[in-house]
C-alpha cells in the first residue's frame, strides 16, 4: 500500500483557487448522484483533517472496486486528493449512484499497474494524452470497498 509517485519537473498548469474549489464541490455532488459516470471521491485532508471531495474518473476493477488515475490533467504535481489518500489510505469513501462506499486505497505498481493502465487508456484515451504532457508517471490507484 505504498504511495511513491513524486511530482515531475514539467507538465500542464494545474488550476487552483476558490472558483475551482466551488466547481469541484458541485461536480462531486453531481458525480455522486449519477451511476456509471464520474465518482465523488472523499478523502481526509492530510493537513486539515477535514473531508475533501473531488470528482474523479473511475473505472470498475472487476472485483466491486474502482481504478482511478491521479492525472491532474497532466500537471507537474500530483492532485491534492492523491496526497490525501497517501496520508490516509483507509479513510476514503466513494459516492456513486447515490450510495456511499467506504474504501481502502492502494497504488498499483509493476505488472499490475501496467495492466490497469492499459484498461484505462483503452476505455479513455485522454489519460494517455495527460501522460504525454508530464514527465511524472501518473499514479494508478485501486479503491477497494472496506468490508
Amino acid at each position: 500500500m505504498t504511495f511513491t509517485n513524486p511530482q515531475g519537473t514539467r507538465g500542464a498548469h494545474q488550476p487552483r483557487g476558490r472558483f475551482l474549489a466551488g466547481r469541484n464541490r458541485r461536480a462531486a455532488r453531481r458525480a455522486g448522484r449519477s451511476a456509471g459516470g464520474p465518482l465523488a471521491l472523499t478523502t481526509i485532508g492530510r493537513k486539515t483533517g477535514q473531508e475533501r471531495s473531488a470528482p474523479v474518473g473511475g473505472f470498475p476493477d472487476g472485483n466491486g472496486g474502482w481504478i482511478v488515475v491521479a492525472s491532474a490533467a497532466g500537471a507537474r504535481a500530483n492532485p491534492a486528493w492523491y496526497l490525501n489518500l497517501a496520508a490516509r489510505p483507509d479513510r476514503a469513501t466513494v459516492t456513486t449512484g447515490g450510495r456511499t462506499v467506504p474504501v481502502v486505497a492502494e497504488e498499483l505498481h509493476g505488472a499490475e499497474r501496467a495492466a490497469a493502465w492499459r484498461a484505462v487508456t483503452t476505455t479513455s484515451p485522454g489519460f494517455a494524452r495527460y501522460q504525454a504532457r508530464t514527465d511524472r508517471e501518473l499514479p494508478v490507484i485501486r479503491l477497494t470497498p472496506r468490508g
